[in-house]
């Protein structure tokens, strides 16, 4: 599926892969790694409330920002499992963690197969990177929110998300 125009980066309209979900919607399963090589899916990120952080790459501003805003509020959200999703090498993941102490979000890398990106819609067709969203999946793996950020190089809308993790959490 392809959904043109989904989003845009500096203002150019660009093509998303995969499905819009949303909340009420079961979340689909994918298959990625961690960045330490082990194979991720929808069942290994566990039975309790999650949010993945879907960013393009950690090495630019905005996604910086938002993985280290995640990585914070981990603190103040107990039984909550933070994941933060990208194209970006397990290597690297692994390296930009280390670089700035990210320590309760955990990586997962889909530059193998882009499978979490088809899966939740979020693979942008002409980059082959991830477009900036955040879901946050309930213990019954159920969306429970759903926050496609139009441009790539914006803030997701973290007060909406953190309000909606609480009342699961």
């Amino acid at each position: 599926m392809e959904r043109p125009g989904a989003t845009t980066m500096r203002g150019n309209p660009l093509t998303l892969l995969g499905p819009e979900l949303k909340a009420g919607e079961k979340a689909p399963d994918f298959s990625a790694v961690n960045d330490g090589l082990q194979p991720v899916d929808l069942a290994g990120t566990g039975q309790e409330v999650r949010i993945f952080s879907v960013v393009p790459s950690l090495d630019t501003p905005v996604c910086d920002a938002q993985t280290k805003r995640f990585n914070e509020e981990a603190a103040k959200l107990p039984g909550v499992a933070i994941y933060t999703v990208s194209m970006d090498l397990p290597f690297a993941q692994k390296r930009w963690c280390g670089a700035f102490g990210v320590d309760h979000v955990k990586m997962v890398s889909d530059h193998v197969s882009g499978s979490f990106g088809q899966s939740y819609g979020t693979l942008i067709k002409e980059l082959r990177i991830l477009s900036r969203a955040i879901f946050i999946v309930d213990k019954d793996n159920t969306i429970r929110y759903a926050e496609y950020v139009k441009e790539v190089g914006e803030h997701p809308n973290y007060e909406s998300a953190l309000a909606a993790v609480r009342t699961l959490a």
